[in-house]
């Protein structure tokens, strides 16, 4: 078992275990993710090192939150990363905000915001797309496409090679093209 992989499952039964009424397993749980969410941050701001310890505390309040939306099932890094990302985009856009100038937005941009429901909706069409695919396709999707890592880190994640990363994303897509009639 490659460490990465030891990872997951040592974090993934920390959750589960909390999930299930075991404090101190939970505890251990957030303690051990906070390193890792926080090195995702600072590789991630460099330049902004005071945001870390923040996005690492509404990350893992997120993670508290949202718990019970965790498939046992499925891969706990990617989930908890996708959480990760969310945070660090809203910081983003928090700090566009205020760095931008402030003029009104164009009535016409509104026709281009999607409702949460339509998101939510599109998010488990794809998902269902994916469950479609082999684990060595859906995976590197998911790490790359939508939880946005390196094809460095996806490989780490994922205990793969990087080549390898990079064919289960190419023939992935080619695969989930077909499926929905993009591709002859």
């Amino acid at each position: 078992m490659s460490e990465n992989s030891a990872i997951e499952a040592r974090l993934r039964r920390l959750l589960l275990e909390g999930m299930a009424g075991d404090a101190a397993a939970y505890h251990r749980f957030l303690d051990e993710l906070s390193a890792y969410l926080r090195a995702y941050f600072r590789r991630r701001l460099t330049r902004l090192p005071d945001d870390v310890e923040d996005l690492v505390q509404e990350t893992l309040l997120a993670v508290h939150n949202q718990r019970y939306t965790f498939e046992a099932d499925q891969p706990l890094t990617p989930w908890a990363y996708a959480i990760a990302r969310y945070k660090l985009v809203d910081l983003l856009r928090r700090r566009a905000d205020r760095e931008a100038l402030h003029e009104p937005l164009d009535d016409e941009l509104a026709v281009f915001a999607a409702s949460d429901h339509e998101a939510a909706d599109a998010r488990r069409d794809v998902l269902k797309l994916l469950d479609a695919l082999p684990e060595k396709q859906r995976l590197p999707i998911r790490l790359m496409k939508l939880e946005g890592l390196s094809v460095v880190e996806a490989a780490r994640m994922a205990g793969m090679s990087e080549s390898a990363v990079k064919v289960g994303v190419h023939r992935g897509l080619k695969a989930l093209a077909k499926m929905i009639g993009g591709a002859p």
